[in-house]
């Protein structure tokens, strides 16, 4: 995850380039903290500063794609947000997420939370209250998920709630722990929670924590750590279901639940709301962020590199084997105080075409906004905004619009666009 509190922790994200294709246009995009002309060398000669795909198959340039982003406030107040979502219930509302352990409504952060568990939550660093994730059918039933970091072991939980009919609130007391998983580390808890189109529950697991992953659990697949993990929850089945699709649930040395592995902290990833598709942002360690992708209708069991890979090179040595791996769609390195890769969302609303189709994300570590969208066979990067804010998740409302976390300010905005 992101160092919740003070500084940033030195394996969180990264700055923005992709190095992959021309390196004399990369040294010069790397080449300063200011850097407009560079910006629109880079942009002119569509060269995505810090990106994955290069060039189209032609060999000739992408036109380019740069819109300039705002950030408008729109809730203030909040103690360590780190994900606002909504419920998909027709009400409207949006939820931002907060650490030590509430989930606070953004139009009114005085008011009473929507759920309050901080009497079981283990807050502070990577730990804490994670994600809510709403399913399908939450108008009918009133249920919803949780994931967070227990106390006092600092095990990740993930709990089913009911919302109390009739009531503005969720009940505390009613929890169903569904999964948890012990954590051998304080750090690389994962955390994130979202239903994809199939109806199902995918959560993100990080490896467990510590540096390059001495445990491996990224490469294992007899953990649950460094994964994404696909489970059934509304089955009815106790405490849930694992999918009769999921790829490794007939391989008697893996975990059923597994969907994705090889990751190494997968703080946010997300669904195309349009195209299904899955876009996951995975912090590196200290040198590349990543952003890798997995198209919709995919069968899953992907090995997406770490620990053999950070980003798309060779993790610990110049050389390895990656055979079998998928690489990123995009990565950026440090070079620029760019230090956590804070995953996004595509834009789906309706108020700013020049943002239509492109997946929006960020670092936390300098606040830098970058835009990915992929053209023909190849991917386009540009930097959309560089923002003051420690970013730590962006979200969007039941219209797609989009809203940036700003951790330390505990202040909500919405992202608007020329």
């Amino acid at each position: 995850m992101f160092p919740p509190g003070a500084a940033p922790p030195s394996d969180f994200g990264e700055p923005l380039y992709f190095t992959h294709r021309n390196q004399t246009i990369d040294r010069m995009c790397r080449a300063g903290r200011t850097r407009s002309l560079t910006i629109l060398l880079c942009a002119s000669l569509a060269l995505r500063c810090g990106g994955g795909g290069g060039e189209q198959a032609s060999g000739n340039p992408f036109p380019p794609m740069n819109p300039q982003v705002v950030l408008v406030e729109s809730g203030t107040g909040f103690a360590h947000p780190v994900q606002v979502t909504h419920a998909g219930d027709g009400s409207g509302r949006v939820f931002v997420v907060e650490q030590a352990g509430t989930i606070r409504t953004l139009t009114n952060a005085a008011a009473p939370p929507f759920l309050d568990i901080l009497d079981r939550v283990l807050a502070g660093g990577e730990r804490g209250l994670l994600s809510v994730a709403f399913p399908p059918g939450f108008v009918q039933t009133g249920r919803f998920y949780v994931n967070y970091t227990r106390s006092p072991d600092g095990a990740t939980v993930v709990s089913r709630f009911l919302a109390q009919g009739g009531s503005p609130s969720a009940d505390s007391a009613n929890e169903t722990v569904l999964l948890v998983i012990p954590q051998p580390f304080s750090n690389h808890n994962g955390g994130q929670l979202a239903f994809g189109p199939d109806g199902y529950l995918y959560i993100g697991t990080g490896d467990g924590g510590d540096e390059g992953d001495p445990q491996n659990h990224g490469q294992r697949k007899d953990t649950l750590l460094g994964k994404i993990l696909r489970i059934d929850v509304e089955s009815g089945q106790t405490p849930y279901a694992i999918p009769p699709d999921n790829p490794f649930l007939q391989d008697n040395t893996a975990m059923g639940e597994i969907w994705a592995l090889g990751l190494r902290n997968p703080w946010r990833f997300s669904f195309d709301r349009a195209t299904g598709d899955l876009y996951i942002g995975d912090v590196g360690q200290n040198l590349y962020e990543e952003i890798d992708f997995q198209p919709s209708g995919s069968a899953g069991g992907k090995n997406y590199g770490w620990n053999v890979m950070e980003g798309a090179h060779c993790y610990g040595g110049p050389a390895c084997d990656n055979t079998g791996l998928v690489l990123p769609v995009a990565e950026y390195d440090h070079s620029q105080g760019d230090c956590s890769v804070t995953g996004g969302l595509v834009y789906r609303g309706a108020e700013f075409p020049s943002l239509q189709g492109i997946y929006v994300y960020g670092d936390f570590c300098t606040g830098r906004i970058r835009g990915l969208r992929k053209n023909g066979t190849a991917w386009e990067n540009a930097l959309l905004a560089d923002t003051p804010h420690q970013i730590s998740a962006f979200g969007e409302d039941e219209s797609g619009n989009l809203y940036v976390a700003g951790f330390g300010t505990g202040t909500v905005y919405r992202v608007t666009a020329n």
